[in-house]
């Protein structure tokens, strides 16, 4: 026996060798040094204080919460680095809150804690790469923040390696379009339609969660090369989704059908940052984003009032192309399909086109522009706020068909022109819309006078919009909760159960929507095993618009394996 236990403690012993080798190889492998900076310790020394409530001032920078909206804003300015850890200094609290919040939805998302633990390998490796697509000085930037991340979240990396792989959460997002992450709609109306205007507007429908969109950031950066701008995303985020620059040129982010990513690139977001700093004109604009490769495919929607033109354009990892409507037709709609003639056709996009989801939207937005006489910035609020199918046909409330599918993180109207821009409130589009006027922000935005002041235009802020002070969105509201509530139960996370007064609350919530009916069917179907009940709920949900194609078909066949079970 002790010659048995002799041979087999050889090769055990030398496969827990082998085994900490590889881990160790990985571990190596995966995991880049942070970027060389300059004047490190002094930046990292530099202390904010607190001057008020929810008001902190750190030299000329500072953040604030706008006591009417909610919204919180900062202000940067100076190097990379310095932009960086001034950046983290400030917000380190809103920072910590959205990672918590992030981390919790894609646990919700991804049920098995053993595959959650098998992405965290895959995405590091897939990412080892990435920060040789990612220009030093947002390296230089996102390393400063990363100073402030808490060691609670050491398990997926370090907070460097963290920061740096969260900017990519919008690429991750629209290639995992099953977990609905992102569906965005833009629109930019012109001439006759606006009196010479030029006006853009976007819902930037990006889901992670409740919470996630609570807090929402504007961010005035002032940095020492390139254009001052303002863009609106959430604490953490160095990239740009929605922007506007002191020139009056725009970017904003519109997911487009992708393959699963192969390997590391930039993220679209830094990408849209680089535009927004660094060009004034469209056709600078697209020479920075032709020079960067992209993880997936993306269509940026560029105004510039220089050139008094809006365009699309459109990205895949391997090709950039300019799309753009004639002049005399007033309008131009992105709802995240390709329009160029070379992407149109691609088999993506067109199973894409085919799920109808985009097609639909893209459809309303142009029976809403073509049903106003005049489009003001009012009209161009109540079209991102548009809850209905076309021919204002009810299908349900957070369909993914309608324009408002009250999951946003914010909305954004722009006015190139006049350099102004208006930005949301919560709930979702509902709330006000804000008013800067960038010209007016950038000279009175920097040290006291800008945390003091509270640099909105609000004689032209857009009023919030009643239906977001309704019993109907009361009842909306719960229906979502008590929807969560039913998805959990479902994918084994909670142990928790409805009881009759909520499903029937639930049905009566929103009962033009496809999804209460779905939704009631897997619940009845595997929680209550009232197979009867399942098939009654199917087949009404079968009666409603929904969402998209792959919804119908699901369904169909739920329905189809409950009466062949029978």
């Amino acid at each position: 026996m002790k010659k048995v236990k002799k041979y087999l403690l050889y090769p055990f012993l030398a496969l827990i060798v082998l085994i900490g080798g590889l881990l160790l190889l990985f571990r190596y492998l995966v995991m880049f040094d942070p970027p060389k900076v300059a004047n490190e310790q002094k930046y990292l020394s530099l202390q904010r204080s607190s001057v008020g409530e929810n008001k902190y001032l750190l030299g000329n920078n500072w953040l604030k919460k706008d006591s009417a909206s909610g919204i919180w804003i900062v202000y940067v300015e100076g190097e990379p680095f310095e932009r960086g850890v001034v950046y983290g200094k400030l917000c380190k609290e809103l920072m910590y809150q959205q990672e918590v919040y992030f981390v919790n939805e894609i646990k919700r998302q991804v049920p098995s804690e053993y595959y959650l633990k098998f992405l965290k390998y895959v995405i590091a490796w897939f990412n080892r790469d990435m920060h040789k697509y990612v220009p030093l000085e947002y390296q230089q930037e996102i390393y400063g923040e990363s100073f402030v991340t808490s060691n609670e979240f050491e398990f997926i990396g370090p907070g460097y390696h963290r920061m740096l792989n969260y900017h990519a959460a919008h690429d991750i997002g629209h290639a995992l379009q099953n977990m609905n992450l992102v569906g965005c709609t833009a629109y930019a109306v012109w001439g006759e339609k606006t009196k010479g205007k030029l006006l853009v507007g976007r819902n930037f429908d990006f889901y992670a969660g409740e919470d996630f969109a609570k807090e929402k950031l504007i961010s005035i950066v002032n940095p020492n090369q390139g254009y001052k701008f303002i863009s609106i995303s959430w604490a953490g985020l160095m990239g740009v989704v929605s922007g506007m620059n002191e020139k009056g040129l725009t970017v904003t982010l519109n997911a487009a059908k992708s393959g699963v990513p192969t390997s590391a690139a930039t993220p679209v977001s830094i990408i849209a940052r680089e535009v927004v700093q660094y060009a004034k004109t469209i056709d600078e604009a697209y020479a920075i984003i032709k020079k960067r490769k992209a993880f997936v495919s993306e269509s940026f929607m560029i105004s510039s009032a220089i050139d008094s033109n809006v365009v699309v354009i459109e990205k895949t990892p391997d090709t950039t192309m300019i799309y753009q409507v004639n002049a005399k037709e007033q309008k131009l709609i992105l709802t995240i399909h390709f329009k160029c003639s070379a992407f149109y056709g691609q088999q993506l996009n067109q199973e894409y086109i085919d799920q109808g989801t985009s097609t639909y939207r893209y459809k309303r937005v142009a029976e809403l522009i073509d049903s106003l006489p005049y489009v003001s910035v009012n009209e161009m609020a109540s079209i991102a706020r548009d809850v209905r199918g076309l021919k204002g046909m009810n299908i349900g409330l957070g369909n993914e068909k309608a324009v408002n599918q009250l999951l946003a993180h914010h909305s954004i109207l722009f006015a190139p022109y006049e350099h102004k821009t208006w930005i949301s409130s919560a709930p979702y589009q509902l709330g006000e819309y804000l008013c800067f006027q960038l010209d007016t922000l950038f000279k009175n935005a920097p040290g006291l006078k800008g945390l003091n002041e509270r640099l909105v235009l609000t004689n032209e802020d857009v009023a919030a919009d009643e239906f977001g002070k309704s019993e109907d969105f009361l009842r909306f509201v719960k229906h979502k909760k008590l929807g969560l509530q039913m998805d959990a139960i479902l994918k084994g996370k909670s142990d928790d159960r409805l009881t009759a007064t909520e499903r029937n609350f639930f049905l009566q919530a929103n009962p033009d929507y496809f999804y209460t009916y779905k939704l009631l069917g897997d619940y009845n179907d595997k929680i209550l095993v009232d197979k009867a009940a399942a098939k009654s709920f199917y087949t009404l949900a079968l009666t409603k618009e929904i969402s998209s194609r792959a919804e119908r078909l699901s369904i169909e066949k739920r329905l189809k394996d409950l009466y062949q079970k029978k």
